[in-house]
């Protein structure tokens, strides 16, 4: 009897602990995206005495952004799991901020610089 009781006991115990699994592999699974890569940005004076424009290839490499080419700019920032970015730019004494997104294969975003003296926008596209 003490053995028919361990063994309805072990079979509920592996019942439980099947079905606890198959719940849990039925849940999807939670999909982060991923935005690394070499990325081509535009940016676009809309206010001010600024360039009119100016493109910048950036690289994204584990959410944090980065100058990806020659130009002797200091490009910094983060991008979140929802695709939110935040940059800065500097060369020299000039420096800028960026907000914007990311979705998928595009972006965008405004900015401003100069201590205000400039804005505009600015979109991206990725190209790895």
């Amino acid at each position: 009897m003490n053995n028919s009781r361990v063994s309805s006991r072990g079979v509920l115990v592996v019942a439980a602990l099947a079905s606890a699994t198959a719940l849990f592999a039925l849940r999807p699974a939670e999909a982060v995206p991923s935005y690394d890569g070499v990325w081509s940005v535009v940016i676009m004076t809309k206010l001010g005495i600024c360039d009119s424009s100016y493109r910048y290839p950036i690289r994204i490499s584990k959410g944090h952004v980065m100058n990806a080419g020659q130009a002797n700019v200091t490009i910094s920032g983060k991008v979140g799991k929802d695709g939110s970015l935040v940059v800065n730019v500097s060369a020299g004494d000039k420096t800028a901020t960026g907000t914007g997104k990311l979705a998928g294969k595009a972006g965008s975003g405004s900015w401003s610089g100069g201590n205000g003296a400039c804005s505009g926008d600015w979109v991206a596209e990725r190209r790895s």
